[in-house]
């Protein structure tokens, strides 16, 4: 059964900072900030959080249908999802734009710093989830503000379980618009900050917002996450990475796990356990589409973190 992915499609310019942040910022001026960091690595990556979701759920063996809008120079992605064999029913070329660019500086700490153009983004509500057809679940990831309050009406208008995954949206919209966005949504993914920044802006704890939803999912980096449902708080473990390389898709890859689980009727410890493997892999590749286990390999994985099979 098809999962729905709403949300991105961006060239990811990824560049590695040798030092810390924290080493060329001063406390007492940080209200006229003026630095620069020498970067000695940089690579261009497909990305945006629509794409990653469907490359990992693509691994997992799961049915991606991405919901996204590209630019006039979207030729290269178009050819690299032909060969991932993921459909392009739903993506959309706008061809006065470009694609959607993220320029991303990861420092020695795993901090990032990223500048983003929206571009094809900002027509992203061109795209009617309707079109889409029969699919079992949709998610709602970071994309052009009117898209994403779209797309979660009409999910909800057509009972569609939705995910509803802020990210680094989040900042597009006032409290009460996050506040409807939780009550159409069916579930809840953010990372730990992006859970601050949620209460922040609703009101609500993290409690009150897991009342409104079937789950409330908090990633929460090397510490794993947590799970909260109606009956249950679970904790899931992170597993330890072959290596820490690049954060960048990190909770992307969850997601897909998720994504996975649900479609597959996985218990939540189960897809919790899932979601925090393929974060796992993912942090040992740089990219966030350039890592490649086999749907074999990766349950021989999971088997050998928590002891049981997929």
């Amino acid at each position: 059964m098809k999962s729905l992915i709403c949300g991105s499609l961006a060239y990811d310019t990824i560049m590695m900072y040798e030092g810390r942040f924290s080493e060329a910022l001063l406390a007492d001026q940080l209200h006229k900030i003026n630095v620069s960091f020498l970067v000695p690595g940089l690579r261009r990556e497909f990305g945006g959080c629509a794409g990653n979701v469907a490359y990992n759920l693509k691994l997992l063996g799961g049915d991606p249908l991405i919901m996204a809008t590209i630019g006039q120079d979207g030729a290269p992605y178009r050819e690299h999802l032909d060969k991932l064999q993921i459909s392009q029913q739903c993506i959309k070329s706008i061809d006065d734009s470009y694609t959607g660019q993220a320029f991303i500086t990861t420092d020695a700490g795993g901090n990032q710093i990223t500048a983003f153009h929206p571009g094809a983004m900002s027509f992203s509500h061109h795209n009617k989830v309707a079109d889409a057809g029969d699919v079992k679940i949709a998610i709602v990831a970071p994309d052009g503000r009117d898209g994403m309050l779209q797309h979660a009406q009409h999910c909800a208008d057509l009972n569609i379980p939705l995910i509803f995954d802020p990210g680094q949206g989040m900042p597009m919209f006032n409290g009460d618009e996050l506040k409807n966005f939780i009550e159409l949504a069916t579930y809840v993914a953010v990372n730990d900050y992006e859970a601050e920044m949620l209460t922040a802006r609703t009101g609500l704890s993290l409690e009150e917002i897991a009342q409104r939803v079937s789950a409330l999912i908090v990633t929460r980096g090397e510490q794993g996450a947590e799970i909260f449902t109606g009956t249950e708080h679970l904790e899931i473990p992170c597993v330890k990475a072959d290596g820490i390389v690049d954060p960048t898709g990190c909770g992307d890859a969850f997601r897909a796990g998720m994504l996975y689980g649900l479609t597959n009727d996985f218990d939540w410890a189960t897809t919790g356990r899932l979601s925090s493997l393929m974060g796992s892999i993912k942090i040992a590749s740089q990219g966030p589409q350039n890592h490649a286990p086999s749907r074999a390999e990766i349950e021989e994985r999971f088997h050998k973190a928590f002891g049981y099979r997929l």
